[in-house]
């Protein structure tokens, strides 16, 4: 036991004269040679570690203090983006990142659809949205709720109809509808944008390449296929949800831009516009730009410029030595003139990328939903019909009623006149069939001498049967198997295997607009709804051009 009062004597101090006597030369000789090496770890120390650091020593140094940004997948560049609001925005911006990752030349991280409006951006034109990390943060939580359980959901104030019609017009990836006490529950899984979407003539033509997020995930965050894919609510342990929070946070740029890892693009529609090869000066000042009025109201100080996105994110600046780039949304519209983020029609310089742009103007449906459409219309419908695309319920359709009304009677009042009587009609609405009473489609329903209305619902055997086909086609996981370095095959198998869908996606609104593609009669679409935006473009690029054919066979 050590006793703690005890005195330690004082050594004796060597007298100078018998201390001389006792140095030899090699004591000389030791003392230089050691006063060089503490010179020499001090003054390293003060140096910069990048002068001397080769990058292995950085790949470990990042490694540690960000697990993540290990290099999992070698030699991979990667684009990932914040999809928000309804299905056919998340289409548009789709298309803008298979553009943005084809200029990049990136691999494009593919999300899956996301629930109607469940991530909402806001408004351009007002200088009012959230910031682009607000955004990629939104869209992470939902993503990995859509990964990691049912994600349940509340419709308020429904009944069964009503969850159903809602489902059906509004909330695509939203099914088993379970409805008590004038509220509705429905239980939603992960869809991949891929599953839905056919880009398989995109990839094929080596013009962009992708990666399943799943597929993604799994490498870089290490994700624990049995566990974050349990059918079994909470049953995820808590290193599990706190090492996804920690990627998410790292991919969606909490963290700030860690080199060589993640560049995290802040510019958002209030500062940028972004364009690609063509000859106006880069850093211009774009056409729309706040007014006085708005800059004083809103206190904005914003100032838009058209940069070009090669330039400024590609070869030699600081986003292209990251292998993740992270952009918020990607949504762009046209407004007062000008684009309100991406103004990339054509690239004159660039054969590659003009035949991309021209590719992404019309994505298809994969050929599950085609061909259900088309059935339908063949062996349902059996003649010419004219499709009616009614949005009543959600956001500013509710208060249009009259106008979309009374452009449709103008339509059928106009085949009226020209043609056989009764007059086939596929209606696609949001509104309730117990809600038509009193409006001008309980008068059509009542018309039958006139005409003949046809619907759907997400009950219907060729809906349910589709949507199995899809659930085993399983389209998106097939992306990224290609990639080298990520032992993706069997990552792919994995997810397959673990993540098999338990309840089947909601393919409705897919199939209602293909069939609505194939309307030998026309067509009348809600003036400024997206849905109907998209129908337009399938019927414009003859995505239902093998209907008359069909015909003929019957």
């Amino acid at each position: 036991m050590f006793n703690l009062n005890k005195t330690i004597p004082t050594p004796k101090l060597w007298s100078k004269k018998k201390s001389q006597q006792r140095r030899s030369p090699f004591f000389f000789l030791s003392l230089f040679l050691l006063s060089l090496i503490f010179l020499f770890f001090l003054t390293f120390t003060s140096i910069p570690k990048s002068l001397f650091s080769s990058s292995s020593s950085k790949t470990t140094a990042l490694s540690l203090q960000f697990p993540h940004c290990e290099i999992r997948i070698s030699g991979e560049k990667f684009l990932w983006y914040a999809p928000h609001s309804g299905f056919s925005n998340q289409l548009s911006e789709f298309k803008n990142a298979l553009l943005m990752a084809g200029i990049l030349n990136r691999t494009l991280i593919i999300p899956p659809i996301l629930s109607h409006h469940a991530i909402a951006l806001g408004s351009c034109p007002k200088f009012r949205v959230h910031s682009p990390k607000e955004i990629r943060v939104s869209v992470w939580d939902h993503v990995i709720e859509l990964i990691t359980s049912e994600g349940e959901e509340k419709l308020e104030r429904g009944v069964r109809k009503e969850c159903r019609a809602r489902i059906r017009g509004t909330f695509p990836s939203l099914r088993s509808c379970f409805c008590f006490d004038c509220a509705c529950i429905c239980s939603c899984r992960y869809v991949s944008m891929a599953d839905i979407i056919d880009i398989s003539s995109v990839l094929s033509s080596s013009h962009v390449r992708a990666i399943d997020f799943r597929v993604f995930v799994s490498s870089w965050c290490g994700l624990d296929l049995d566990l974050a894919c349990s059918k079994e609510p909470n049953t995820q342990p808590t290193y599990l949800v706190d090492s996804l929070k920690q990627c998410g946070s790292l991919l969606s740029g909490v963290d700030g831009n860690i080199d060589r890892c993640l560049f995290a693009v802040d510019d958002d529609c209030r500062t940028t516009v972004w364009t690609y090869g063509n000859d106006e000066a880069d850093g211009a000042l774009d056409s729309f730009q706040p007014n006085e009025q708005l800059k004083k109201k809103k206190k904005i100080s914003y100032v838009r410029r058209r940069r070009d996105v090669y330039k400024t994110l590609g070869p030699g600046s600081k986003a292209d030595s990251a292998t993740v780039l992270a952009f918020g949304t990607l949504f762009t519209a046209p407004y007062k003139g000008s684009e309100l983020y991406i103004d990339i029609q054509k690239a004159p310089r660039d054969s590659k990328i003009q035949s991309l742009i021209k590719k992404i103007k019309f994505l298809p449906f994969v050929p599950e939903i085609i061909s259900a459409g088309k059935q339908f219309a063949v062996q349902t419908v059996k003649a010419p019909f004219l499709c009616a695309q009614l949005r009543l319920l959600d956001g500013q359709f509710k208060n249009h009623w009259e106008a979309t009304f009374s452009g449709l009677k103008q339509k059928l009042d106009s085949l009226s006149q020209t043609g056989s009587r009764p007059i086939q009609v596929f209606v696609m609405t949001d509104l309730p069939r117990g809600n038509w009473t009193g409006n001008y489609l309980g008068d059509l329903a009542k018309d039958s001498t006139n005409f003949k209305l046809y619907f759907m619902n997400e009950e219907d055997s060729l809906v349910m049967e589709t949507a199995k086909k899809l659930a085993l086609a399983g389209h998106g996981l097939r992306f990224g198997s290609s990639l080298g370095g990520i032992e993706s095959t069997d990552t792919v198998a994995k997810l397959q295997k673990h993540c098999a869908p338990h309840i089947l996606p909601d393919i409705l609104l897919f199939i209602e607009e293909t069939i609505c593609s194939c309307g030998s009669l026309g067509f009348f679409g809600t003036a400024g709804s997206t849905i109907a935006d998209n129908i337009e473009i399938m019927r414009k690029f003859s995505s239902c051009s093998n209907q008359r054919e069909d015909h003929k066979m019957m």
